[in-house]
């Protein structure tokens, strides 16, 4: 498989956001808009000083006129009769005017960004939050990079749409059609003169805004879809290099950069070409209202002054005129953020706490799978009639072909997925029944691929008990066999570990996650075998560690050393998703059948370094 780098080569993005139509866009801005309905009273004084702002700003023309007409006095063949005193009066409303508009201006654009960046924050809060409470089934699809951008690059569109697309628009709507109407009563006849550029100037803005809007959709999936690139080739950068693949994933990411790049820069160029086009039309509009308010002007039927006023009013309309096209243009542009930002927090999880949720009330960790049946939304039945009772503190060992439905098994326990047929008992309760929350703090698990976060080995122990003493993560730590390691580092507990513990061995790693399992104190242990890649002598620390761990709880282990299915009370042989043989290892072995093939391939070899090294079997 190759991968062209050619900009103009459009990257599948695979699914995309669907673009809304124009009803559809009013319907989710006006969704977005009552993210701000906490926040009215902001929005109340960011009017006021809409208002204000307004206010100042038609008063200059006004005061230009005025200062004019009556500063300036009467006209004779030698001069002007000027009015010093009135002109200074003038100067200094005119001073004030603009001191008042600054400061409304202000407050204007504080108060408006205040209010915006508190709806984002509540947005990616929000967004977080479903994240969280999603189930497993929603994660196993989603695009990581894909989330990201949704809540930072998605959720600051919104942000910006709602202090200029949403406040901004208020104020350059009411400020066109106040200028306008005074236009309009000084003198219709410039009037009609001006408007007439001024519609060219808007039909324009909306014809350019409308010819960016794809492109900035363009430009919106190019960026998710970089970063989903990114993220892949960041999180995946051992497999990358160990495959020698750093070209080809170079060259993946060098397509979708080149797509990014070119329908940017056809954006930037199509303002270029805007650019002069509409200063072309302003200066005519200028040009046109100087004229025919001059010939106005010569036949008596307006002052000098007027003449000032009306091209103050031309020159205040510019700015608003032109960009009011691309401020209703971000209402779709805001209306596709906000429908790839409600595709997630209109996910509804799949498992949540039912209605009479309980906490569970003197757990003792009795499991019983009562006919379980399991598919996962788009394939088959996973799980089939799976019929088993897990008595405390027994030890359940999972062994069977890949894709039997082992770690289905254990992912039903803590309802990761809930179940579609049957029932999952935790002491004869309907895991179903229990809260989420109650239920997972009984059930820990110990997972092959340890996942550490980046932060102190202390935080990391205590991740599962946040309140726990420093005392008893050095208990948990010291029954893990981890807790010399750590004391001979320079911070002890307080090193820092890197992202997802790539400064720590694999063995390392196992006896961090047992010790945050056991300072949960849980009456449910679930080992995905973690000691199936380590070398001997680590894979006895952390059996050792595990039966520390395992004392008194019941214990479901996903088995791939003899040992722990030696060591286990009830083997379960699992073949496509049923249980074709269940015992202990002597009498499967005796028993023959599909665990006697799996220990002839796969785990006699053991048997026998085991017996030679130990003078007998393991």
């Amino acid at each position: 498989m190759s991968v062209r780098n050619d900009p103009l080569d459009k990257p599948d993005f695979g699914p995309r956001a669907e673009i809304p139509g124009a009803i559809e866009s009013v319907r989710v801005v006006a969704r977005l808009a009552r993210f701000a309905s906490p926040y009215r009273k902001g929005l109340a004084l960011t009017l006021l000083a809409i208002i204000g702002t307004g206010a100042a700003v038609v008063a200059t023309p006004q005061l230009l006129r005025w200062a004019i007409d009556t500063g300036l006095g009467a006209e004779t063949a030698t001069s002007v009769d000027v009015d010093g005193r009135l002109l200074l009066v003038a100067a200094f409303a005119l001073l004030g005017a603009a001191i008042l508009r600054g400061a409304f201006q202000f407050l204007q654009s504080y108060l408006a960004e205040s209010v915006a960046q508190a709806v984002a924050y509540d947005i990616r809060n929000h967004i977080y939050d479903r994240l969280q409470t999603l189930s497993f089934s929603y994660h196993d699809g989603a695009e990581t990079g894909q989330v990201m951008v949704r809540a930072t690059q998605d959720v600051e569109v919104v942000r910006m749409f709602l202090n200029f697309g949403g406040v901004r628009l208020v104020f350059t709507t009411g400020l066109m059609i106040t200028v306008m109407t005074l236009m309009l009563l000084a003198d219709w006849k410039v009037a009609l003169v001006a408007w007439a550029f001024m519609a060219l100037i808007a039909v324009r803005s909306f014809y350019i805004a409308r010819a960016l809007r794809p492109i900035w959709v363009d430009v919106q999936e190019g960026q998710a879809q970089l970063g989903t690139v990114l993220q892949e080739a960041l999180s995946g950068i051992r497999v990358v290099k160990a495959f020698a693949r750093e070209t080809f994933e170079g060259r993946k990411f060098a397509r979708v950069a080149g797509w990014l790049f070119e329908r940017s820069y056809r954006a930037s160029m199509v303002q270029a070409v805007n650019q002069p086009t509409m200063s072309g039309l302003w200066m005519a509009a200028l040009i046109a209202t100087t004229w025919v308010g001059g010939i106005q002007v010569a036949n008596g039927n307006m002052t000098p002054g007027g003449l000032i006023e009306f091209l103050a009013y031309v020159a205040l309309l510019q700015m608003p005129v032109r960009s009011l096209g691309w401020m209703v243009m971000m209402v779709p542009r805001a209306a596709t953020s906000g429908t790839r930002i409600f595709e997630i927090l209109d996910q509804e999880s799949e498992v949540r706490d039912e209605p009479g949720a309980s906490e569970p009330i003197n757990p003792r960790g009795h499991v019983r799978f009562d006919h379980v049946s399991f598919a996962y939304n788009d394939r088959g039945a996973v799980l089939d009639d799976v019929d088993f009772e897990a008595r405390p503190g027994e030890v359940i060992a999972l062994l069977g072909p890949t894709g039997s439905g082992k770690t289905t098994i254990v992912n039903l326990l803590p309802r990761f997925y809930d179940v579609s047929g049957g029932r999952v008992l935790f002491d004869d309760q309907d895991v179903r029944s229990l809260t989420l929350e109650g239920l997972r703090r009984q059930v820990a698990i110990v997972q092959q691929d340890v996942f550490l976060f980046a932060a102190t080995l202390h935080d990391n122990i205590a991740y599962g008990q946040p309140d726990a003493t420093d005392e008893e993560v050095i208990a948990a730590a010291k029954l893990a066999r981890i807790h010399d390691h750590i004391e001979s580092l320079p911070n002890g507990y307080q090193t820092w570990v890197g992202e997802r513990g790539a400064t720590l061995s694999g063995g390392q790693k196992q006896r961090i996650a047992i010790a945050r399992a056991l300072l949960m104190d849980p009456r449910v242990l679930v080992f995905d075998d973690s000691t199936s890649s380590v070398d001997s002598g680590t894979e006895y620390e952390i059996q050792q560690a595990m039966a520390v761990l395992m004392k008194g709880r019941t214990t479901f282990i996903i088995a791939h050393r003899l040992r722990s299915l030696q060591n286990a009370d009830q083997i379960l042989v699992l073949d496509q998703g049923r249980i074709v043989q269940r015992g202990r290892h002597e009498e499967l072995l005796a028993r023959g059948g599909l665990y006697r093939e799996i220990y002839d391939l796969e785990l006699r070899d053991q048997d026998e370094a085991y017996a030679a090294v130990g003078g007998g079997s393991a």
